[in-house]
């Protein structure tokens, strides 16, 4: 092959893959064609969520396994509960279709929530649907992207497996577990955010030992020695104890990031123990539903998606924000499991932080 038709190849691919990927975002999905109602597919992931906390629930945390806890779904338009025998005030039921033959409800969205919300006399998991989800970080990047990039950048990239919004919904409807079992806990968690502004004025000169504390606490979770996880778990803990004496950390905000780890940190860990469940207990097989879901990966790239998180873990020392403390805490929670198997008996009981028993495993 001559030299310049070599040229002509390399310099073709570029036009290539950018035509291929402008293809590829006109045949993205439109999105339902109507927003009053779930579609097939959020119905099967509902039904497919709520199948894997009843079957599987137990073994990642006893208690909220078993525990019903209602479920809503959003969109930009309405949105849908799952849960209740009876609508609740404010809540409409629909008079031809269920949810896996139980009746759900819908009302018009109102400042949607990805957390933990009260519905009548009691606490609902609530989370945006896998479409608003997805729709929503690609519009991020379409607000980011220049003008000559925005109609040829893979979007599809952006669309995550199903699994996510799934052990998202667990994710919340777990919040819903802290608060119905630890209400007063859960309370100061909730209290301690308001301490943001001034832990993330006093973050910055800390970010160097930051990082270094996340790499240990990356490092043990990445060991298969108990022992060494166990060392680098001590190493961790130390790092932050110099931390926090270096840069004179005050009890608030040391407060600020305990309770942290405790809110968000657990939720994170459930989330991820429960894909991790589902990935690895032979005789589990999701419902006949999901094979019509072209995002479901059958739970079979837990594995990667953890090797994502804990890279993205080690972000989180430079980055302004709360989800540092997602990371964190379910870190810890990991280790835990493996260092100190009881320790969820005690971690919801007043003055526990998940550190203190880090620190017990450790030693």
């Amino acid at each position: 092959m001559k030299k310049k038709h070599i040229i002509l190849i390399l310099l073709a691919i570029p036009l290539l893959v950018c035509s291929a990927s402008a293809l590829s975002n006109l045949t993205l999905s439109k999105g339902p064609a109507t927003l009053d109602q779930l579609t097939d597919l959020d119905k099967a992931r509902l039904a497919e969520t709520l199948y894997l906390k009843a079957r599987l629930g137990e073994q990642v945390w006893s208690g909220w396994g078993e525990t019903a806890i209602p479920v809503i779904l959003w969109n930009n338009d309405y949105s849908f509960l799952i849960g209740f025998d009876t609508p609740p005030d404010g809540w409409e039921a629909f008079s031809d279709t269920t949810l896996d033959g139980a009746p759900y409800y819908r009302q018009k969205t109102a400042d949607p929530q990805n957390f933990a919300v009260r519905v009548g006399d009691r606490w609902a998991g609530s989370l945006a649907t896998k479409y608003e989800t997805d729709a929503f970080m690609m519009n991020v990047f379409r607000d980011i992207l220049p003008p000559v990039i925005e109609h040829i950048f893979p979007y599809r990239l952006l669309i995550l497996p199903s699994e996510v919004q799934m052990t998202g919904v667990l994710h919340e409807t777990f919040h819903a577990y802290q608060t119905m079992t630890a209400q007063t806990r859960l309370d100061a968690a909730e209290a301690a955010h308001r301490l943001g502004e001034r832990y993330w004025d006093a973050d910055e000169p800390m970010h160097d030992t930051w990082k270094a504390e996340i790499d240990l606490l990356a490092r043990a979770l990445q060991t298969e020695d108990d022992a060494e996880a166990r060392q680098l778990a001590g190493q961790f803990l130390e790092q932050r104890r110099q931390r926090r004496e270096t840069y004179t950390l005050s009890p608030a905000l040391v407060n600020y990031e305990r309770q942290l780890e405790w809110e968000e940190g657990l939720a994170k860990y459930v989330e991820l123990a429960m894909w991790q469940a589902a990935s690895t207990t032979a005789d589990y097989t999701a419902l006949p539903a999901m094979e019509a879901d072209p995002d479901f990966k059958g739970y079979a790239t837990f594995p990667q998606r953890f090797k994502q998180e804990i890279g993205q873990m080690k972000t989180q020392a430079t980055h302004e924000g709360e989800t540092r403390f997602y990371y964190t805490g379910m870190a810890q929670a990991m280790l835990l499991d493996r260092l100190l198997p009881e320790w969820k008996n005690h971690v919801f009981a007043d003055g526990v932080w998940l550190e203190d028993l880090l620190m017990e495993a450790s030693q």
